[in-house]
């Protein structure tokens, strides 16, 4: 072996044992959490086998809406939509970042859904098994179990698997559904983008970081086996012709 090539091959062999050491255990929760999450039923983490987010409430025939200029008042809106909820037909008027909320009938503004009736909401969308009545309380920050619209409802079933349906005061629409399913999937997913706190940004550095460092130990190896490899084939042909 020359010495270029004795030098590249101890400088490779050095670098990949210390990116292995410092790296791998990084490398096997990479691969191990990928395998759990990908083996696990996206429906199964949303909830789907325990609350219907996907049922329509169709607008009955022969109702008379308001004009729509009653709850306007002149001052437009990006989007107005008519639908059911909870059995009262509504008007959703959206004006940026802002959602109002009226009687379709009538017109008159309704106030933010209460406690009362985002239970009533979640409870009409359970599917899972019979429960007590949930417990309900109110969200006014974000989390890293809910980072949806603002304030909401937390509406926690006594169910096996402690399942939280969150409910938005604004639209009285479930925001998001929360499982021991998903709380565990959570924790994985935190642990592949190495975002153990918030886990919702896999820009960090540290991901970065690895990242890089993983792909320097498979280049290193790379470049370990180009080396080793002919002086291998080498050694057996000659062991095999004497």
């Amino acid at each position: 072996m020359s010495s270029r090539r004795h030098r590249l091959h101890l400088g490779a062999s050095r670098l990949h044992k210390w990116l292995a050491l410092i790296i791998g255990a990084q490398l096997l929760i990479w691969f191990a959490s990928g395998a759990l999450m990908s083996f696990w039923p996206i429906d199964e983490i949303h909830g789907d086998h325990l609350v219907d987010r996907k049922r329509i409430e169709v607008l009955p025939a022969g109702v008379v809406f308001a004009d729509p200029a009653t709850y306007l008042d002149g001052s437009g809106a990006d989007r107005v939509t008519l639908r059911m909820l909870h059995g009262r037909a509504v008007a959703e008027v959206t004006r940026g970042n802002r959602i109002l909320m009226f009687d379709a009938t009538t017109g008159a503004p309704l106030l933010p859904v209460d406690a009362r009736l985002a239970a009533s909401i979640a409870e009409k969308a359970w599917i899972g098994p019979k429960v007590a009545a949930p417990m309900t309380s109110q969200v006014t920050s974000a989390s890293p179990e809910y980072r949806g619209p603002l304030p909401a409802w937390r509406v926690a079933f006594a169910d096996p698997e402690n399942t939280s349906v969150f409910v938005a005061a604004d639209t009285g629409q479930i925001a998001a559904v929360r499982t021991a399913n998903w709380r565990l999937f959570d924790f994985f997913w935190g642990l592949h983008i190495m975002d153990w706190t918030e886990r919702d940004n896999f820009n960090t550095w540290w991901l970065l970081a690895f990242a890089i460092g993983g792909l320097v130990l498979g280049l290193a190896g790379t470049v370990l086996l180009v080396i080793r490899w002919p002086i291998k084939r080498g050694l057996f042909r000659r062991r095999t012709v004497a």
